[in-house]
């Protein structure tokens, strides 16, 4: 456990906001907005713009050969194209790992034999409540891509050593790709050094 460095307790303790009222004041095709009134913990009132998402699925896609399958699309929040693990939302009532292995297909045309679970990954806790699952899959087929009507994406698979040295040099913008990449880098580093293998 670490040190608490500043605040009344360990962790969490003395820091919870209590949700007074939620009002809506956006819907969007897939989000909304909430405007929240909160109750801090020293009893003052505040109010909190809440990006509520449905939840998303990002896959780190590990070929036989260490290669990840990423993708290129263009993202308009940003004006610019990014590489990105392959993700998308959940859909209402779909189970994530589903999501993760629908996505897989539509987005790079590879379905996978081995899935793992890598937990939740919250991209914007500071304004969002959207959860996306990050997963992990290996024994790779190619069988065709079939992305949604208004998405245009280029499938490029890379050596993983090179897309961490991308990650750390500060050539990828994308968060749950970054956190994907260095997660996929320690638990290879892992399970090598499980078997016996050099770990460095």
């Amino acid at each position: 456990m670490g040190r608490v460095l500043s605040g009344g307790g360990p962790e969490g303790d003395g820091l919870t906001e209590t949700i007074l009222s939620s009002t809506p004041a956006y819907r969007g095709t897939f989000f909304t907005i909430d405007q929240v009134d909160v109750r801090l913990p020293d009893g003052r009132t505040a109010r909190r713009d809440v990006l509520r998402h449905p939840g998303a699925v990002g896959v780190i896609a590990l070929t036989d050969g260490g290669e990840l399958v990423l993708v290129h699309q263009y993202r308009t929040a940003l004006e610019q194209v990014t590489v990105e693990i392959p993700a998308g939302k959940v859909e209402r009532g779909e189970d994530p790992a589903d999501a993760a292995r629908r996505e897989l297909e539509e987005e790079t045309g590879y379905t996978a034999t081995k899935w793992g679970y890598l937990g939740p990954f919250a991209p914007a806790a500071g304004y969002s409540d959207e959860i996306l699952h990050l997963w992990m899959a290996t024994g790779l087929t190619f069988v065709g891509a079939d992305p949604d009507a208004d998405e245009f994406i280029n499938v490029d698979l890379v050596p993983m050593d090179e897309m961490v040295d991308r990650v750390l040099d500060g050539k990828v913008c994308d968060s749950k790709t970054m956190a994907a990449v260095l997660l996929c880098d320690v638990i290879s580093r892992r399970m090598r050094a499980g078997l016996g293998e050099d770990d460095r």
